[in-house]
């Protein structure tokens, strides 16, 4: 006879009993000669010498509990399952919350306990010591995205893999067209002979020696080209895509570095500050949740969604706000509705927004009460009214067309016209008033 720890605490988690049906309390009887599935009985069917089937009396049997103790004498298999249950339920750190579920102990005993047997325990410790080290020594050969071993990709000469390439041709190891490709042209007609002078002959030697110098160079950048996987650009660029928006642009400024520390160093590196990050942005998550009162996953969950819900009204409250402007005119709001559905099918508005006014222009846009008006200076608000354009969305059009001169450097109109998909004239009139004000810089 067996004394077996069942890990729930809830019947309804148990099948029922095979003789009455009713719902399974510690302790039962679990037949050790039926099943599967298991053969489970209650204690009053038990002591009847309830028979089923293939199921007799006088079978062996065990005792199904979690009446003993695991870590601690006075903390019961049970109560060590409830406990973990509380902890992942009501989140680390609240232990009264915790000792309100488990009902058996108080806020001292839950914390004292988990601290000691959960999180101080030696003998876990080395356990998560060992998985580390493990997998360090599994994934120490992985980090460089490209080895010298691989078979790399051999495409017909002049395709695009092979431009993508920069015409590195696999077989000979070698590009079509080297770093310094014509250092060779300085030989070409040097000749060394028995009658030359000795300042002749140590020019000749210095003009070698250049070229030597000028060899060792070509090698280091194609070995760099290699250790670093930048042969295959393509798949280069999907390793690097993986990374948020934030660690791509560490990736971009520290790409320079990588020659000097090397690639495994290089790519720690980039991990370590990928992984840094996720813990930053998951504190910040973290301290959200303090600041709203929130103290459990639970209500976690339910912030979560809220706030997508606000967030997704909030553009709903924008987009209706644009509309409003039309609302006068009716055939400048059906314009502007297929104007909408072109862009939403990702073509180019075919129809300008015009109105019945003739040549007239149109009134000054009224700002009064629409939303982000209060984030705009004197000027930005002006533009606006002039170009008939709520703030809104001159913000997400100013945001975009910043962060893409931040990106590139430099901005062109055409640029700003492929990424707001606006009347022209307003395109021009915000671009124009970006580059005066000195927002962004006219390539």
């Amino acid at each position: 006879m067996d004394r077996l720890g069942s890990f729930s605490n809830d019947p309804f988690d148990k099948p029922p009993c095979r003789g009455c049906s009713s719902y399974l309390m510690e302790p039962y009887i679990k037949c050790a000669e039926c099943g599967p599935p298991p053969f489970l009985l209650c204690l009053q069917c038990f002591t009847r010498g309830f028979e089923y089937k293939k199921h007799q009396s006088d079978h062996t049997y065990e005792i199904m509990t979690s009446d003993f103790p695991v870590l601690d004498p006075s903390w019961t298999a049970q109560e060590e399952m409830a406990l973990l249950e509380a902890v992942m339920d009501c989140g680390f750190g609240n232990w009264q919350d915790v000792a309100n579920q488990m009902c058996t102990k108080t806020k001292e005993e839950c914390e004292k306990h988990y601290m000691k047997h959960f999180i101080n325990n030696p003998l876990f410790a080395s356990t998560l010591l060992n998985l580390k080290q493990a997998e360090e020594a599994k994934t120490a050969d992985t980090a460089i995205p490209f080895q010298s071993t691989d078979d790399p990709p051999r495409p017909a000469f002049d395709s695009l893999l092979s431009r993508d390439m920069a015409g590195y041709m696999p077989a000979r190891a070698d590009f079509i067209e080297e770093f310094d490709n014509y250092a060779e042209w300085d030989l070409r007609d040097i000749d060394f002979v028995e009658d030359d002078s000795d300042i002749l002959h140590a020019l000749k030697i210095a003009v070698v020696d250049i070229y030597h110098s000028r060899l060792k160079e070509r090698q280091r950048r194609k070995k760099i080209i290699r250790d670093h996987g930048l042969i295959n650009l393509k798949k280069f660029q999907l390793m690097e895509r993986r990374y948020p928006k934030e660690v791509q642009d560490l990736y971009e400024t520290m790409r320079r570095f990588a020659r000097i520390v090397g690639p495994v160093e290089h790519d720690k590196f980039i991990e370590s500050y990928a992984l840094e990050f996720e813990l930053r942005r998951e504190i910040k998550r973290l301290q959200e949740y303090r600041t709203a009162g929130i103290t459990n996953f639970c209500s976690a969950r339910a912030y979560d969604h809220l706030k997508k819900t606000r967030e997704e009204e909030r553009l709903k409250r924008t987009m209706l706000s644009e509309v409003l402007q039309y609302i006068q005119d009716s055939s400048a709001c059906q314009q502007w509705l297929r104007r909408q559905a072109d862009i939403d099918s990702g073509l180019s508005p075919s129809v300008p927004v015009t109105s019945n006014s003739g040549r007239r222009s149109a009134p000054p846009l009224n700002l009064t009460g629409l939303p982000g008006t209060e984030k705009l200076n004197e000027k930005e608000k002006e533009l606006c009214q002039m170009v008939r354009l709520v703030p809104g969305a001159y913000l997400e059009y100013k945001s975009a067309l910043v962060n893409e001169c931040n990106k590139q450097g430099s901005l062109r109109l055409a640029q700003a016209r492929a990424l707001i998909k606006i009347d022209v004239n307003k395109t021009r009139k915000i671009y124009d008033f970006l580059i005066r004000e000195g927002y962004i810089t006219k390539a």
